[in-house]
């Protein structure tokens, strides 16, 4: 069985989506950020880092990493069909995706949506703000102008790539914008959210609706 540490409004939810997608056991097991679980000496064992998610493999290894842990799923469960194979080039534009999402669209939603860590300046924040928030939104257009006719962004194929993205855009706070200027983003999104396995787990994370509640 699969053990999962998250909380409710983190990176982890593509980790849930995806073992519930493949249809693993897992168990979920709650690390209250707000009450700041994850320091616990409990959990520094687990995760040295202290950061959520983290997810127990049957045989005791724990992966950290949101990115690392979505690979090896999909690697270890072929039979549902995540990510195409290793070594092909179909496998190699979906790491690069998600390379790109990772490194650009979620650590610019950091900037955003915490930005007192990121300068020191009290009146500095909103600048931080501003200027993350359009650094997303230039990285998603240009994500925008690679999509195909969808419905995901390998064409017919669904797979982790498409999770990360669900995930991240929940995060985003305009989705008028997104409508007008990421229609095929938009559209991706909200195919993933209405996905019969993933939609129970959109509920428990978002609420209903696109964004987070």
């Amino acid at each position: 069985m699969y053990r999962l540490y998250d909380s409710r409004q983190t990176g982890g939810v593509a980790v849930d989506a995806a073992l519930t997608e493949i249809g693993a056991d897992f168990e979920y097991l709650e690390v209250d950020i707000g009450k700041g679980d994850q320091f616990s000496e409990d959990f520094t064992r687990i995760n040295p880092r202290q950061q959520v998610p983290a997810l127990q493999l049957p045989d005791g290894t724990v992966l950290t990493e949101v990115i690392a842990i979505l690979m090896h799923l999909a690697d270890t469960h072929p039979e549902a069909a995540l990510a195409p194979p290793a070594g092909t080039i179909e496998r190699a534009q979906v790491n690069r995706w998600l390379s790109f999402l990772a490194t650009n669209v979620y650590e610019g939603e950091k900037r955003r949506v915490r930005p007192s860590r990121y300068t020191v300046e009290s009146d500095g924040e909103q600048a931080v703000v501003d200027s993350a928030k359009d650094y997303v939104a230039r990285q998603y257009e240009v994500f925008e102008g690679c999509l195909g006719d969808g419905p995901y962004v390998q064409g017919g194929r669904f797979g982790i790539l498409d999770i990360y993205l669900w995930m991240l855009v929940q995060w985003w706070d305009d989705f008028g914008w997104l409508k007008r200027t990421c229609p095929k983003i938009l559209r991706l999104v909200e195919t993933v959210m209405e996905r019969p396995r993933i939609k129970p787990v959109h509920l428990a994370r978002f609420g209903p609706g696109l964004g987070l509640d």
